[in-house]
């Protein structure tokens, strides 16, 4: 029996381009909600929401351990209060690319279950996937990439256990980094692919992972793709 790779992939800006600045939008509402609810100072909040996110991968795990802020809440204020909707559409092209990939495909995300399946809903893609591994806020002391923890998190939930079968992508260079040191096989989606040395592969936008991974979409091995299964209704924590 064939045992079939699975391709980790990142959420957001990986899966939906840089170029949208989702990013500077999300960085914007958790500066709003440092200094509005948590009472940091506006002159200190750049310097501490920036220290929190490279200590803790997630500036919400800052907040949890030195705040007692309540990651729902968080959440409630910040990802989903995100004008995300008329921002990322929907992407035929990425749809078929992720329906002609040859392996299991997995989401692995640091961020939390509805704002992921927001953003997948959002570009069409959200049936494309067999399961979700997300960052779940309900769990004290929650981890996330680029915790080793949670990368054997995302092989528990998918069920692989052979480093050698995982692909992934994302386009934090620390997330790569840290999935090459579990032996998996890492793409960067770069600000500038020519320019970075992380992962085995470089690429500047997700559409390109056929070029530089086309084994994976050879369609002589059509037959061994997995059934997809939506992952509104696959809940792996």
């Amino acid at each position: 029996m064939t045992v079939k790779p699975i391709f980790f992939f990142d959420c957001d800006n990986c899966l939906y381009s840089k170029n949208l600045n989702v990013n500077a939008l999300m960085k914007k509402k958790i500066q709003e909600y440092f200094i509005n609810i948590v009472g940091v100072s506006e002159d200190e909040v750049v310097q501490i929401q920036s220290k929190y996110y490279k200590e803790y991968g997630l500036s919400l795990r800052g907040l949890s351990k030195h705040h007692n802020v309540d990651p729902l809440h968080f959440d409630e204020h910040v990802d989903q209060a995100l004008p995300l909707d008329g921002l990322i559409t929907r992407d035929d092209a990425l749809q078929h690319m992720l329906s002609t990939l040859n392996c299991k495909k997995w989401v692995f995300t640091n961020a939390y279950r509805p704002h992921a399946l927001r953003c997948l809903t959002l570009l069409g893609i959200e049936n494309e996937f067999d399961g979700l591994t997300y960052t779940n806020y309900l769990v004290p002391d929650f981890n996330c990439k680029p915790e080793p923890a949670s990368y054997l998190r995302a092989m528990q939930d998918a069920g692989v256990t052979d480093s050698n079968l995982i692909y992934f992508v994302d386009d934090s260079a620390i997330n790569i980094d840290a999935a090459q040191k579990l032996g998996w096989i890492t793409v960067h989606v770069a600000d500038d692919a020519s320019k970075s040395n992380h992962g085995d592969y470089q690429i500047d936008d997700i559409h390109d992972l056929p070029k530089v991974l086309p084994e994976l979409w050879d369609t002589i091995h059509h037959e061994m793709k997995p059934k997809k299964l939506s992952v509104a209704i696959t809940t792996a924590a």
